[in-house]
């Protein structure tokens, strides 16, 4: 009986030090705050404007890539509300659109809807980054799950914004992806 104690004081351990890594030490255990002081500051009404070209992969829950894409974005902001168009385009030969509504508020933070979000997305600017959380609706053709989404875009020095995201379902990380976005070459803005 003692022994099996042990183990079960173990195991308790064992879970509770893996919870506290990936809340307070790992990718969701970020906040704006940590970045706040950058210098670089993102603002999603300039690095987010105009059309963008997106490339990535988009990693399974294995930890291998399970799909390679390229994207089109383009973004238009009247004050404090903005529109992203964006058209993805994977190695599988498929295509998603995805149109998303962002209003920014005067303290930065940003709500966001989309046809695929379930309820409204929430975020904040600060310093050199942009966190987005939000419900994201898989399409049926891939299960139709909704997934718990973490989105963290930070800007590079040259204005390049590297985007990572993880998407949870029960608090388990079924996907990632990263991406990164940069001002689309003139060719492109021309036929915009």
């Amino acid at each position: 009986m003692e022994e099996l104690i042990y183990v079960l004081i173990g195991a308790v351990v064992i879970f509770a030090l893996g919870w506290s890594r990936s809340r307070y030490a790992d990718f969701l255990g970020q906040s704006p705050d940590d970045y706040a002081s950058a210098d670089n500051a993102f603002d999603v009404r300039t690095h987010l404007n105009g059309p963008i070209v997106c490339e990535g992969v988009i990693y399974g829950p294995t930890g291998r890539v399970s799909s390679r894409f390229v994207g089109e974005f383009d973004c238009h902001w009247d004050g404090n509300k903005g529109t992203m168009n964006e058209t993805f385009h994977y190695d599988d030969g498929s295509r998603q659109d995805r149109c998303w509504h962002l209003t920014l508020g005067n303290d930065g933070g940003i709500k966001a809807l989309a046809d695929d979000v379930v309820g409204e997305g929430t975020g904040q600017q600060s310093g050199d980054s942009v966190q987005l959380k939000y419900r994201f609706r898989l399409p049926e053709a891939s299960g139709g799950h909704v997934l718990d989404t973490v989105d963290w875009m930070y800007l590079a020095p040259n204005g390049t914004i590297v985007n990572r995201s993880q998407f949870r379902k029960y608090g388990i990380k079924v996907a990632e992806l990263v991406a990164t976005m940069r001002p689309a070459p003139q060719e492109m803005k021309e036929a915009a």
